[in-house]
């Protein structure tokens, strides 16, 4: 096996996106994504069932249109990459048994791999396909997505990575989708919130902060919280609504957004000045709200704080950031796992590998 810039293909399937790439080292060659979003929308959101099922029907011919786009054949491979966990039970253990197959049919070593740390993993690739670069360490990385909103210290990519804090209920992307529903807005939640906010005022309605008070940041300072926010939005709504007075839809959308950005970067430049380090970078599908990078770039040079944010195709759910930390994780000198791994749907961010 290549340890210098191995060739290594990897699979992702941990929610509603099936995910293939692949990379060779550092260089990306193919960035390959089913989608089944649509079939989830006329449900208001993801359903773990129609997800897994999609990723059976989605699995061979991504597989196909990845190694066709990189110019590569299965045999010319290093090593497959998959998720491991967190994620959707059923979802993950389609991607899992199909990682196991492909290796196994091509006798070659499989890394399994946490889909948290993928996201940091793939602020080495450039987008373009040009030549990467490391990941600058230590970094403080705020990840957040529908299913997940995490603030991690990262020392070492593939050997220490410390979990300061997440949500204790809905993730930031959940409560996007809540909160759109609420408004009358289609599925996904976070475009549509995004769109309607922008020629809302921000500053129309103060929506509480979650576990931003002082006898909250005690035990909770690295922590969040969006379901009180959610239920406030609903009695704002319900309280006009029976009073027979018109919805702000953009005022209510703007303001929405305004208290999720300014929880989630607060905790963030917190976390960067209490433990010195200089750098924030930025992960997950929500990162894709106009305004969260807005408000983070500002307050992040405002302390003087580097920030990253990776290309937005590589900011979602996607493959090529699992083969890219498998390809970093070899350049490090890490065996393969075994083939008795399972899908773990509560998968530890301490664990970057499953052995």
């Amino acid at each position: 096996m290549n340890r210098d810039e191995p060739l290594v293909l990897g699979i992702e399937t941990s929610c509603d996106e099936t995910g293939i790439g692949i990379v060779r080292g550092t260089r990306l060659l193919s960035n390959t994504i089913a989608s089944s979003m649509e079939e989830h929308a006329r449900y208001g959101g993801v359903v773990p069932e129609v997800a897994a099922r999609a990723h059976l029907e989605a699995m061979g011919p991504a597989l196909e249109a990845a190694l066709a786009e990189a110019s590569v054949r299965p045999d010319e491979l290093d090593a497959i990459a998959v998720t491991s966990g967190p994620g959707l039970a059923g979802a993950l253990m389609v991607g899992v048994g199909a990682a196991k197959a492909f290796a196994v049919a091509l006798d070659k070593p499989l890394y399994a791999v946490n889909h948290l740390v993928g996201h940091v993993g793939a602020d080495v690739l450039d987008a373009s396909g040009g030549p990467g670069h490391p990941v600058e360490l230590p970094t403080i990385a705020l990840l957040v997505s529908g299913g997940h909103t995490s603030l991690l210290h990262v020392r070492d990519l593939t050997s220490d990575v410390e979990l300061l804090g997440e949500t204790i209920d809905d993730a930031a992307g959940e409560a996007f989708d809540k909160v759109a529903r609420i408004l009358g807005l289609p599925y996904p939640g976070g475009p549509q919130i995004d769109r309607a906010a922008s020629t809302g005022d921000p500053t129309a309605i103060r929506f509480p902060r979650g576990l931003s008070l002082p006898k909250d940041l005690a035990k909770h300072r690295y922590d969040f919280s969006f379901s009180g926010l959610k239920t406030a939005v609903a009695r704002w709504v319900e309280q006009k609504t029976d009073a027979g007075e018109e919805v702000p839809v953009a005022d209510v959308a703007a303001s929405f957004r305004e208290a999720v950005v300014d929880v989630l970067v607060t905790k963030a430049v917190n976390a960067c000045l209490d433990r010195g380090v200089p750098r924030l970078l930025l992960g997950g599908g929500v990162v894709a709200n106009a305004r969260l990078r807005e408000v983070a770039a500002e307050r992040c040079a405002a302390a003087g704080i580097a920030l990253r944010i990776p290309a937005l195709s590589l900011c979602t759910d996607n493959g090529a950031m699992i083969a890219a930390l498998a390809a970093q994780l070899i350049m490090a000198g890490h065996e393969p796992s075994s083939l008795d791994f399972g899908a773990d749907s509560t998968l530890p961010v301490t664990e970057i590998q499953v052995r």
